[in-house]
């Protein structure tokens, strides 16, 4: 990536995806030992800026942990940096030689990923990694790939071919060519992991946000029994700027969207969520999917299903399923929400129409 669009990418991320406001001293403060000044360290990571803040007194230590864990995590997932030692990566350059034993975190989120892309049928594949590579929209060498090569790379995409040993705890991608890409999922897990980590330290007031992936956990320092006021992301801008709120309290947050990353050619905008059905971006009414779930887990993998699927679809499916909501936004800048946020959600912003 360029250096004055990474600059331009840290200093909009710094804003935060999610404004999440309600965070000054409250009168109970005391009783829920909250500190006078939060924990909070800020870093790049995973291509993002990555940010913890604790608002409970004395937990240093529990910030220095959760960042432990959030960059051993890391280090074994990301792929497309120059070094090329992550254990993803590895799978990937032994694709048709071997197997490839990981670790028990990798091989758990790999074994997820794979859930995720049988449930999801063929809107979510864990083997799109042929296809984002192609394209490779958020770095120097983006561009919109020939016909040929798509057709080429979409013959690798098949998450049902990945094949795990449990006893050896090895994973084995047959084709030489097949590529695992962790990035509609990874973040989630991370994030999952981080909250762990903070209650493992007794922390009951903070904020983890993974450059999308939001978690607020506990109450608010406004009070007890007071959600977290999170801004939900207008999908038309810079990161920061929002067009709703919500009040949550011990839920995570992941919107994804055509704001984020994309690539312009011949006037035509190409965003980075791509179709492992097509090997081009999803190309439907919506410009972005708030997904708000227990885990953070279940809204990465959910998010991208969602969007998948479409305004009408994806809003049946949604309300199908127990503890999860969601807000689609079209492109027409409408507005819809799922049955359990519809008291609860509020628009902000006069630019989009609340459905």
């Amino acid at each position: 990536m360029k250096k004055n669009a990474l600059i331009k990418i840290i200093v909009s991320l710094l804003v935060v995806l999610f404004i999440v406001v309600g965070c000054g001293k409250s009168n109970n403060a005391k009783e829920r030992a909250l500190a006078e000044e939060p924990f909070a360290r800020t870093e790049f990571l995973m291509g993002t800026v990555v940010k913890v803040t604790i608002y409970n007194q004395n937990q240093q230590a529990a910030l220095d942990a959760a960042f432990k864990r959030l960059e051993g995590l890391a280090n074994l997932i990301t792929v497309d940096e120059e070094d090329g030692d992550s254990e993803v990566e590895k799978i990937n350059q032994q694709a048709g030689v071997k197997p490839v034993r990981v670790s028990d975190d990798l091989y758990y989120l790999l074994q997820a990923a794979y859930d995720y892309s049988e449930s999801t049928v063929g809107s979510f594949d864990m083997t799109i990694g042929p296809i984002t590579e192609l394209w490779h929209i958020g770095f120097d060498d983006a561009r919109k790939p020939d016909q040929a090569e798509i057709d080429e790379a979409l013959a690798l995409i098949d998450f049902s071919k990945v094949q795990f040993d449990d006893d050896s705890q090895t994973v084995y991608l047959p084709d030489k060519k097949m590529r695992l890409d962790l990035g509609a999922i990874a973040k989630g897990f991370i994030t999952d992991e981080v909250v762990s980590v903070l209650k493992e330290h007794e922390v009951d007031t903070a904020i983890i946000d993974l450059g999308g992936n939001i978690y607020v956990l506990g109450d608010s320092t406004r009070g007890e029994g007071v959600g977290w006021n999170v801004g939900i992301q207008d999908p038309f801008e810079t990161r920061g700027t929002i067009l709703g709120s919500l009040a949550l309290s011990n839920r995570s947050i992941v919107t994804s969207g055509i704001y984020e990353r994309f690539l312009e050619v011949d006037g035509v905008s190409y965003h980075h969520l791509m179709n492992p059905e097509t090997g081009y971006p999803f190309d439907n009414q919506l410009a972005g999917v708030s997904v708000i779930t227990e885990k953070s887990i279940d809204g990465d993998g959910l998010s991208t299903s969602l969007f998948s699927k479409g305004l009408k679809e994806g809003l049946e499916y949604v309300n199908t399923l127990e503890t999860v909501d969601a807000i689609f936004v079209t492109k027409d800048k409408n507005v819809y929400v799922s049955d359990g946020l519809k008291e609860s959600f509020k628009l902000t912003n006069d630019d989009f129409t609340l459905k």
